[in-house]
């Protein structure tokens, strides 16, 4: 048999697992992104299929994982049905403004004491593990546009992780400089922080906007060939690619550009139907990549990807994800409005995932770190925890919380 026939069979099995796996897996206790790495894991070592290194091809894994991400930002900010007044995003603030630096610094110090890795690559691991992942968070993040009441942990969960990722580029750029000065701090800072840091941010916050503002008056036109009248779901890929490419030509970040135009897009004609095929297709191809991803994954695991985890490495990742994370949750949201449960919810599930390996593979390509292998094998192992205890513990979580709010709600009536 012809290799692409193989091929062909391949996906469409994957496509078919995509569409019966959510129904299969409705009354069970185990996760999609769970099931998809056992499975990898099955396969690649029932075939004995050459092991597979993600960090030996980066810009093939940096290509994958971008794509994922960006379209995934794209579902999230089309879910977010709340309008940008400041009051309404305050604890999103707060978890960007306070939470994430304070892991960024936190996980560099872990590996400078424990592990003693250098400045750079400490700051790395740090930046690139820091981030919600807005992949693997779909399971704890707001419903479908137009999907119900407000659900504040939902809604910050989603609008940490989609704006995160962008907002911990700068560091990634920093661990990238700090490399190539050999850990000198020097006049170089300045141009981080008036580029990367300040006209990065402003050019894909102000790419999303314009973009967003532009396309979305554009399909909701009042007039016959309005693409909102009878268009296509696929519209959001055009949308998608279209604000990741305008914000990188301006050198901004894309990723924020994405999320910025999803959301800018959803606030005209809040209450049209077009929303729903918007959001619908987008998380169909998100669903599609994320499972080819975790496939890949499981087969990284399969090969070589943990046989250099050590006993400090393993106990730093479970730092990271255990104490670290939710200390550092806790912290950025202290003061706030929120309940004390719905705090603890919120800090504990800062899910890592498929945007770790984008920025490892992108930090990977522009620059040279030492002990980089260390850091593949650590961020491997901490994506795996979080897949195994976030895709158990965050249906009954939440199921739980909300049933508390039902029950609560009912006694005030």
């Amino acid at each position: 048999m012809e290799p692409h026939i193989t091929i062909l069979g391949g996906l469409g099995l994957l496509i078919l697992l995509v569409a019966w796996m959510p129904i299969l897996l409705r009354n069970v206790p185990l996760s999609l992104p769970i099931l998809c790495i056992l499975i990898g894991f099955g396969v690649f070592s029932w075939l004995g299929i050459p092991d597979l290194d993600p960090h030996a091809f980066p810009r093939i894994t940096q290509i994958l994982t971008e794509l994922t991400v960006i379209i995934s930002l794209a579902g999230a900010g089309l879910r977010i049905d709340r309008r940008l007044i400041p009051g309404e995003w305050t604890n999103t603030a707060r978890l960007l403004g306070l939470t994430m630096p304070l892991t960024i610094a936190a996980i560099a110090l872990l590996a400078v004491i424990m592990l003693g890795m250098p400045w750079a690559t400490a700051l790395l691991l740090g930046a690139v593990i820091a981030p919600t992942d807005p992949v693997l968070a779909a399971d704890v993040q707001v419903g479908p546009p137009r999907s119900g009441p407000r659900d504040e942990v939902r809604f910050s969960l989603t609008s940490e992780a989609g704006l995160n990722d962008g907002l911990a580029f700068p560091f990634v750029y920093l661990a990238i400089a700090l490399a190539a000065h050999q850990g000198e701090l020097g006049s170089w800072l300045w141009s981080w922080v008036g580029v990367d840091v300040l006209w990065r941010v402003a050019a894909g916050v102000g790419a999303g906007w314009l973009i967003g503002r532009v396309l979305g008056a554009m399909m909701f036109h009042r007039s016959r060939i309005a693409l909102a009248r009878k268009g296509p779901g696929f519209a959001a890929l055009g949308v998608t690619f279209v604000a990741y490419t305008g914000a990188e030509i301006i050198h901004g970040y894309g990723f924020i550009a994405v999320f910025v135009a999803a959301m800018m897009l959803r606030i005209q004609e809040d209450e049209h139907d077009f929303h729903i095929r918007l959001h619908d297709f987008s998380v169909e191809i998100e669903h599609l990549l994320m499972m080819t991803l975790l496939l890949l994954f499981g087969g990284f695991l399969a090969g070589d990807l943990l046989d250099g985890l050590s006993w400090p490495m393993a106990i730093v990742g479970l730092l990271i994800l255990f104490l670290i994370r939710p200390l550092a949750g806790w912290l950025g949201l202290l003061g706030s409005s929120m309940p004390t449960s719905d705090r603890g919810i919120v800090s504990l599930f800062g899910i890592r995932g498929i945007g770790s390996f984008y920025y490892l593979a992108y930090a990977v390509s522009h620059g040279q770190f030492e002990r980089i292998d260390e850091v593949w094998t650590l961020v491997g192992f901490v994506v795996l925890v979080s897949v195994l205890f976030h895709g158990v513990s965050s249906g009954h979580l939440l199921g739980w919380r909300d049933r508390l709010r039902r029950r609560m709600a009912a006694r005030h009536r």
